[in-house]
């Protein structure tokens, strides 16, 4: 094989490495819709509207940000451990873990009551990290 010869093998090679990594890359982007997020998280700001559903929009948002988490593959067997793992993505991690252990305890107890600030401050910290993952865009 002449120099010329492998230069072109070595650049179609290059090539095509580049090829497959782009492609990789824009796979494990596009794992998460935010459309899909976005419509799942209108339907849940539903149950705000009435204060006997509140416990659902909090548990509702709990389970589409264990979704989330899975969709980018976070590790752990229950959605605690997948936040433990995901830390250095949240930017408001507090609020993340009340409205997670605020969703555990309304599994544990489902005649808890809630004040309109706990719901408040859990939604909030639950969209917060939904966008955090990129599950959900700014509405601007």
């Amino acid at each position: 094989m002449s120099y010329i010869q492998k230069v072109i093998v070595v650049l179609v090679a290059t090539g095509i490495i580049i090829l497959l990594v782009t492609y990789v890359i824009r796979r494990y982007r596009n794992r998460i819709k935010p459309l899909y997020f976005r419509q799942k998280w209108l339907e849940l700001q539903r149950y705000c509207a009435d204060r006997k559903t509140w416990p659902l929009a909090v548990t509702s948002a709990d389970l589409l940000l264990e979704e989330a988490l899975k969709k980018r593959r976070m590790k752990g067997k229950s959605l605690g451990e997948k936040l433990a793992h995901a830390q250095h993505y949240l930017s408001n991690n507090d609020s993340v873990w009340f409205a997670h252990n605020l969703s555990k305890k309304l599994h544990e107890k489902a005649n808890s009551k809630l004040r309109e600030a706990d719901v408040k401050r859990a939604l909030v910290g639950i969209r917060q990290a939904l966008k955090d993952l990129g599950a959900l865009r700014d509405d601007k």
